[in-house]
């Protein structure tokens, strides 16, 4: 029996602009998922993904060394089109195996089970740490792999593999990343808040490659903000920060920021994390924001160091 595990992700600063090369602030997250690998003698791949619950939300088997989907069940009104899920399995797979052609490639099977420790919408990486998880299985370039496979930055990978908060530049398969202490003496007034949505990182993505035109001031913009991310000693500095971040940000891609859209009566400061539109938003505040966000409906809101390692 082998096992992998792989951290989930936020990224604090440079959501579209990493893709740029933008220094960007990103930290793991206390859950994620792992994936165990056990060696049977049939000649198939035997998977099984289950959520947070316990729950199977995938099964798929394949023959081998064909590497050929042969069935697929999963829940279907939750998921989409019939097959999609086994099937977008089954390209990674095979993009595993054009990475390392003897992967998979014998008369001998394995039953894989992968579980998430965060509900799957939550965003916080169900893909990354999959594309992860499979790389070190296959001991092949994680990077590689993403690009090949969901692409983006690749900054989820990297908070996959390490357990502290990473300052991220993208460079495509070998990017630069480096380890800082990031844990501000305000760090008990910040607070994740999950916008009850799952958003689509590709179409964010898509959004702000057609809108984006020469950023070359904007990227060096968001760089100096991570450093200043990283000095900043007070809660009111930080919120400056934010808002400032957010106002690079809405002016590239056409969106109003979320605290002007949703919580113009927010008492502290909010910001988008990752694809505006959904997932999680970072706000500043005090014993009173759970409530506040309970009161328009928001029912996940998660101290920052409850959830991030």
């Amino acid at each position: 029996m082998k096992e992998f595990y792989s951290n989930g992700k936020l990224l604090l600063t440079g959501e579209y602009f990493v893709l740029d090369g933008a220094k960007s602030l990103a930290v793991p997250t206390t859950c994620g998922q792992d994936l165990m690998v056990k060696p049977i003698k049939q000649p198939q791949l035997i998977w099984n993904s289950f959520t947070n619950e316990g729950e199977c939300w995938l099964e798929a088997i394949f023959d081998l060394p064909k590497l050929r989907l042969v069935s697929a069940t999963y829940d279907a009104v939750e998921d989409g089109g019939k097959g999609s899920l086994a099937e977008d399995l089954f390209e990674i797979l095979l993009e595993v195996r054009k990475l390392n052609p003897s992967f998979l490639n014998s008369e001998n099977g394995f039953e894989v089970k992968t579980n998430l420790t965060f509900p799957k919408n939550w965003g916080l990486g169900t893909s990354s740490t999959l594309i992860n998880n499979l790389a070190n299985w296959a001991s092949v370039n994680p990077y590689e792999l993403l690009l090949n496979t969901f692409g983006g930055s690749g900054y989820d990978i990297a908070c996959a593999q390490n357990d502290n908060p990473i300052l991220y530049t993208n460079n495509g398969i070998e990017p630069f990343i480096e380890k800082v202490n990031f844990a501000p003496s305000f760090k008990e007034q910040l607070y994740f808040v999950y916008l009850n949505k799952k958003q689509n990182s590709r179409e964010g993505i898509q959004r702000f490659k057609e809108l984006k035109g020469n950023l070359t001031s904007e990227v060096s913009q968001i760089s100096s903000l991570t450093d200043a991310f990283l000095s900043c000693t007070n809660i009111v500095d930080f919120e400056k920060l934010l808002f400032e971040h957010e106002q690079i940000v809405s002016k590239t891609i056409q969106l109003k920021p979320v605290q002007e859209l949703l919580f113009n009566d927010y008492f502290g400061q909010t910001k988008s994390l990752g694809a505006w539109g959904g997932d999680f938003i970072l706000a500043t505040g005090n014993e009173n924001t759970r409530a506040y966000f309970n009161q328009k409906g928001l029912q996940t809101v998660i101290p920052y160091q409850d959830l991030i390692l």
